[in-house]
């Protein structure tokens, strides 16, 4: 069937209601809006909901969106889309058209569908038209105005990470890579919800898989299918925490480690243990930077000489949108501009004031002068010298001196390097948060 607006897969009888068109997808794959959806209905409303549910998915996808959120208000049920870190609004469809989307979304994903106040989790594989699958997890909430759904889409592109493509500088590449030579120690990603650690985790996973060697994870939840790799799905009803699903995963030979996140002293304590006994453990960390990682591990009762001992590596990272190169143009800074930057940065930056750009929008960003992210990153080597003042129960601050005294290049500096090569604006650095 020819894809038309959602127009044609809403009930006759809702039509007068207001509700814009998703976009369609192009030869190129970029999405559009079309400008005119006249296509007719062809089956039932049960059905017109069934296709409705997948085109919302299929042009969000085609949108390069990351998550779907279908929020009810009053009289209407508004479906936005996030892409590229922000959230934005894309379609408003009739609120009568709400149950039953929800209703559909639950039965896809095994869910009960005579429960409405308590909040569900599932997930389901959807086959586009054009044979492509879509991986989408699904999270639903009561609210004051009926369920809220949303739901995240996850494409089965992990084989296409690489640290190169994730933003990772030449010179962080080689520490990452002589860490992951290494037989056994922890490396340790951290970053504010959403700065791309399980992306970066995979990504490392994907580098070490191989034949002869035993790779099992424990994760919540589990975000891509990897080939070859023994991946556990996190369940605290059954009792399978990251504590005790760590415990178990000892006892069955691996030889690398990925603790979703580590979250409390029960985790960190035999995560460090495991790091130590001879396995290689990559794991996430919430804190704002790395050298604050360690600091986090000493608040959660691990010993100081364990994490000297242990630790390899700890990789602080954020996410910035990447300019539209369909339409990229310079961009000459203003004095006010070189004022907000000219504490932040070395002076020998401002001094060389390198050409920086920006996007002007155009059909290929939806004109937006965005088109995907890439991440700044700090990746700091565990050094003799970082060592020793783990040891000596240095501060973060003090961690971070050492640390950039040997040549660790901080996250801000980094963002402005990739500002001055095009790849991101002075805007998306400014605006993002490192503390």
């Amino acid at each position: 069937m020819k894809m038309g607006g959602l127009h044609a897969f809403i009930p006759r009888s809702l039509r007068g209601q207001k509700a814009i068109s998703i976009p369609e997808s192009g030869g190129d794959g970029i999405a559009r809006v079309p400008s005119n959806a006249t296509s007719d209905i062809v089956a039932d409303a049960g059905r017109s909901v069934i296709r409705l549910v997948e085109l919302i998915i299929e042009r969000a996808h085609a949108a390069r969106a990351s998550d779907i959120h279908l929020d009810p208000r009053i009289s209407t049920l508004h479906v936005r889309l996030r892409i590229d870190g922000v959230l934005e609004d894309a379609h408003t469809l009739p609120t009568t058209l709400h149950a039953e989307i929800i209703s559909r979304i639950k039965i896809l994903s095994g869910l009960r569908i005579d429960e409405h106040y308590c909040p569900q989790d599932g997930r389901f594989r959807l086959v586009t038209s054009t044979g492509s699958s879509i991986d989408v997890r699904v999270s639903i909430v009561p609210t004051y105005y009926g369920e809220n759904a949303v739901l995240r889409l996850l494409s089965d592109s992990v084989e296409a990470f690489s640290l190169a493509g994730l933003g990772f500088t030449v010179r962080n590449r080689d520490i990452i890579t002589r860490a992951l030579a290494r037989p056994y120690g922890m490396i340790l990603a951290t970053g504010p919800t959403g700065s791309g650690k399980t992306t970066t985790m995979y990504t490392l996973v994907k580098m070490l898989a191989e034949p002869g060697i035993s790779i099992v994870t424990l994760e919540d939840p589990i975000e891509y299918s990897m080939d070859g790799v023994s991946q556990i799905q996190i369940n605290s009803k059954t009792g399978l925490t990251f504590g005790n699903g760590l415990r178990s995963v000892l006892r069955q030979d691996p030889n690398i480690i990925m603790v979703g996140e580590i979250r409390d002293e029960e985790t960190a304590g035999l995560a460090v243990n495991t790091a130590l006994t001879g396995h290689r453990v990559l794991s996430t960390v919430h804190t704002n930077d790395a050298p604050t990682t360690i600091t986090r591990l000493l608040d959660m009762g691990i010993e100081p000489y364990l994490i000297a001992s242990t630790v390899s590596l700890a990789i602080g990272q954020r996410l910035v949108r990447r300019i539209c190169e369909s339409c990229k143009l310079v961009h000459q800074l203003d004095d006010g501009e070189v004022m907000s930057i000219s504490g932040l940065v070395p002076p020998e930056f401002l001094c060389s004031m390198p050409t920086f750009f920006h996007g002007a929008g155009c059909a290929a960003c939806n004109g937006s002068g965005f088109f995907g992210r890439s991440g700044i990153h700090e990746v700091m080597e565990i050094s003799g010298a970082v060592r020793s003042a783990i040891v000596a129960t240095m501060s973060a601050s003090e961690i971070r001196s050492i640390a950039l005294a040997e040549g660790m290049i901080p996250m801000m500096i980094d963002g402005f390097r990739k500002a001055a090569r095009g790849i991101t604006t002075i805007t998306e650095i400014l605006k993002t948060r490192y503390e």
